[in-house]
């Protein structure tokens, strides 16, 4: 899943935080918390996004502005879904996708369907974008595979998914 955030300056800390030094000692993490291990381990796609992204003459992509990217590439979900997904205000949103269009990664057009409605597609520096992001995601995710095994990699996927399921649980 290149989204969730696909390598914000922010995630550049090492997760040493919250459970020990996660990327020294102890290669299993067994007594580093989760939390920190799930830092780190964004901070290895987003090095690996940022530095694709510089190659190909994209590093202005703002912070979370490759989620964006990423989600209007695959078209799976309108734009209102995405920018809830990001968990920022609405103006952030708003602004963050000002400083896209600015930049040259997407353009907005009213909907055709309902004019009160703003669509949102990539340029082709966007689609630029999107795919030196998926191409360094799949290279992390083979080099983990390699590393690991696909069996690791499917169990890690499926655990993750559980997790986020476990946080949209309601409130009891």
């Amino acid at each position: 899943m290149h989204g969730v955030d696909d390598g914000d300056r922010g995630a550049q800390d090492n997760g040493d935080q919250a459970g020990g030094d996660v990327a020294g000692g102890d290669q299993a993490g067994g007594d580093v918390a989760i939390p920190a291990l799930l830092r780190a381990a964004r901070t290895t796609y987003g090095a690996a996004i940022r530095s694709a992204l510089a190659r190909v003459g994209c590093e202005d992509v703002p912070r979370n502005g490759i989620f964006v990217i990423g989600a209007v590439a695959r078209g799976g979900s309108p734009l209102g879904g995405i920018i809830d997904s990001l968990g920022v205000t609405k103006q952030a949103a708003g602004q963050l996708v000002d400083t896209l269009v600015v930049r040259g990664y997407v353009e907005r057009r009213p909907d055709p369907d309902d004019r009160r409605r703003m669509t949102v597609s990539l340029t082709e520096r966007g689609r630029t974008a999107a795919a030196a992001s998926r191409s360094a995601v799949e290279a992390v995710d083979a080099d983990l595979a390699e590393r690991v095994g696909d069996g690791s990699v499917a169990a890690m996927r499926s655990t993750l998914v559980a997790l986020i399921e476990l946080g949209r649980r309601p409130a009891t």
